[in-house]
């Protein structure tokens, strides 16, 4: 028994349109949208009565951001939506990018807030956004050689 690869990361959402947009112009291309119901659905998911509308997006190089809007049951809000990057929990999905400045600009238009930007070290060039519902996305791209992205600050 091999893992293979991490296939999606699965976010709840309440405006399924704007998060989507928000992915969509992070440059995610929509995959497919459906919406699921029933017992099995379920009991795999352990919960009753369930109808979800899921939207999966994927990055150019095959990873996945699932979203889901669930109809019923209600779905239930843990905490502020601007909670902090040091709460408890996934806080933020962070991505490489090229052109990173106007990325940033563009994401501004769809409702982002910019939390922070840095270099490090002549490294990398990172912005931490506060996207629709509360969603922190990072963005690193590469100015110089020798360091993963997978560091952490």
């Amino acid at each position: 028994m091999t893992l293979k690869r991490m296939d999606n990361v699965l976010i709840v959402v309440d405006d399924l349109e704007a998060v989507k947009a928000f992915f969509i112009a992070l440059g995610l291309r929509l995959e497919g949208e459906t919406t699921v119901e029933g017992p099995e659905v379920g009991r795999l998911i352990g919960l009753k009565d369930v109808r979800a509308t899921l939207a999966m997006l994927r990055t150019p190089d095959g990873q996945g951001i699932e979203l889901d809007k669930f109809h019923t049951p209600a779905p239930v809000r843990l905490g502020p939506a601007d909670a902090p990057v040091n709460a408890l929990g996934l806080r933020r999905v962070m991505f490489a990018v090229e052109g990173i400045d106007a990325l940033v600009a563009r994401l501004l238009t769809h409702g982002a807030e910019l939390i922070g930007e840095m270099n490090y070290g002549d490294a990398y060039r990172l912005a931490y956004l506060r996207g629709p519902e509360g969603i922190i996305v990072a963005l690193a791209e590469q100015l110089g050689q020798g360091v993963s992205i997978n560091m952490e600050l």
